[in-house]
C-alpha cells in the first residue's frame, strides 16, 4: 500500500520513541496495530464489495443475453410454425378440391358424358 523502506521504518520508531516516551510507546503500538488491522479488514470488505457488485452486474448482462436469445427462438419458431400451418391449409384445401373434382367425376356416369358428346 505504502512504500516504506525499513530504515524509514526504524527512524520512526525512533521519533516516536523520543517524542512519546518509552512509557506509552507499546500502548500506542498495539492501538496504531489495531487501526491498521481495522484499516486492513475495512479495505479488504470494499475490495469484496466492488467484486460482488461488478460480478452481479455480469450476470444481470448474461441474464438480459439470454433473455434476448430466447426471445429470437421463440419468435423464429413462432414463424416456423404460422408456415407449417398455412402450408398445412393450402394443402387441405388442395385436397378438398381435388376429391371434389373426383366426386363430380364419379357422379357423371360415362352414359351421360356420350349423351351429352352427341348433344353438341
Amino acid at each position: 500500500m505504502f512504500d516504506i523502506a525499513f530504515s524509514e521504518l526504524v527512524v520512526i520508531a525512533i521519533v516516536a520513541l523520543i517524542v512519546i516516551g518509552p512509557e506509552k510507546l507499546p500502548k500506542v503500538a498495539r492501538t496504531l496495530g489495531a487501526l491498521t488491522g481495522r484499516m486492513q479488514k475495512y479495505m479488504t470488505q470494499i475490495k469484496e464489495e466492488v467484486n460482488r457488485e461488478s460480478r452481479f452486474a455480469e450476470l444481470q448482462k448474461l441474464q438480459e443475453e439470454i433473455k434476448s436469445a430466447g426471445n429470437a427462438a421463440q419468435q423464429s419458431l413462432q414463424s416456423t410454425v404460422n408456415t407449417i400451418e398455412q402450408d398445412m391449409q393450402i394443402a387441405d384445401t388442395e385436397n378438398n378440391i381435388a376429391a371434389t373434382v373426383d366426386k363430380t367425376a364419379e357422379s357423371t356416369s360415362p352414359a351421360e358424358s356420350n349423351s351429352n358428346k352427341e348433344q353438341l
